[in-house]
């Protein structure tokens, strides 16, 4: 099953140009407005002008109002990790798509979302001081991607196949055991069930700082590679014909998109659907060649992160990961029937 559409990778260069001026326009604006809205209510120019006032203040000293202080403390971190998370689902699950040339693959595939999971319930149910929690989660994800590469090693090979179905078990069985340490703590349920449908409202500057680094590592990474995936999707024959070390290709693509991915959930929770459905939106108006995918899957899904977070805090729904789930499952089954059946 396919759901890349042929006439996306002939789109001319001046209108990829230009709509990734609009997503670019519209991802500042949604950081505007997220910034803005809220039970203190801010106007865009008092947004605007509390920043500017912010950077100032960082050489000058000066004290910030209580309205700059709402912007700088309170809203702007949580709305920049909704940016830089978005950015990390929506690379990685485009470079997995890509590495295993599956259209249902997403950052969650081998385990990373399960391993988070697990560590996060431990942490959670055992009762350790909250900010242990994401250091655990993130152990816990690398080390169930770790296991996952173990078991689906043949030689010096990883098959997708296998890489898929260790991928699958590893985290069926972790699912289980959180799942076994939630029913043991039955009074610390909710705050594990709020971590696995993902909250960015915990997220701080030094949230963000932990963050950044695994973030920019892996997606660098991956931008990197974004000509050895387009040749790697002519299958593996052909690549390694045309010199392309498939193998470490393919180590390296799930090693950087797992550390970002790990990273990611382990402080902000488990949300769904912005690294399966981002990619598969953004080749239908840009094409399906990585160099262009993925830097625009990173706007596109910095963009949709801090909009569900904007209407998760602002309605009954209170959860980013209920929305994207709402807003994403029903689209991608829309992709699927306008991509057609095999």
């Amino acid at each position: 099953m396919s759901l890349e559409h042929p006439a996306a990778a002939s789109t001319p260069r001046p209108w990829r140009l230009g709509r990734t001026a609009a997503l670019v326009a519209v991802l500042l604006a949604a950081v505007v407005l997220a910034v803005g809205l809220g039970s203190v209510t801010i106007p865009p120019a008092e947004v605007l002008g509390a920043l500017g006032r912010g950077v100032t203040s960082l050489w000058t000293g000066a004290a910030l109002s209580p309205e700059d202080t709402i912007v700088w403390q309170l809203r702007l971190p949580r709305v920049a990790m909704g940016v830089l998370v978005g950015a990390c689902l929506a690379v990685c699950g485009a470079a997995f798509q890509g590495v295993f040339r599956n259209p249902l693959a997403d950052p969650y595939l081998l385990g990373v979302a399960s391993g988070a999971g697990l560590g996060a319930t431990v942490a959670i149910v055992a009762g350790w001081p909250r900010p242990l929690v994401p250091v655990v989660a993130l152990a816990a994800a690398l080390g169930a991607v770790s296991l996952t590469l173990a078991l689906a090693r043949e030689g010096r090979r990883l098959p997708p196949t296998r890489l898929i179905l260790a991928g699958v078990v590893v985290g069926s069985v972790l699912s289980a055991v959180s799942t076994f340490l939630i029913l043991r703590g039955e009074d610390r349920a909710r705050q594990v069930l709020a971590y696995t449908l993902g909250d960015l409202g915990f997220s701080g500057w030094g949230d963000l700082a932990t963050v950044l680094p695994y973030a920019l590592a892996g997606g660098g990474v991956l931008l990197a590679l974004g000509r050895a995936l387009d040749t790697l999707g002519l299958g593996d024959l052909t690549a390694r014909s045309l010199g392309v070390p498939v193998e470490r290709l393919r180590l390296l693509v799930v090693l950087a998109a797992s550390v970002a991915t790990a990273a990611a959930v382990a402080y902000v929770g488990i949300i769904g659907f912005v690294g399966l459905v981002v990619p598969h939106v953004v080749r239908l108006a840009w094409g399906a060649g990585h160099r262009v995918l993925l830097p625009v899957s990173a706007l596109a899904g910095g963009t949709l992160l801090v909009l569900a977070d904007l209407l998760a805090r602002t309605t009954p729904l209170s959860q980013v990961g209920v929305v994207t789930t709402l807003l994403g499952g029903p689209f991608f089954l829309w992709l699927l029937r306008r991509g057609g059946h095999d």
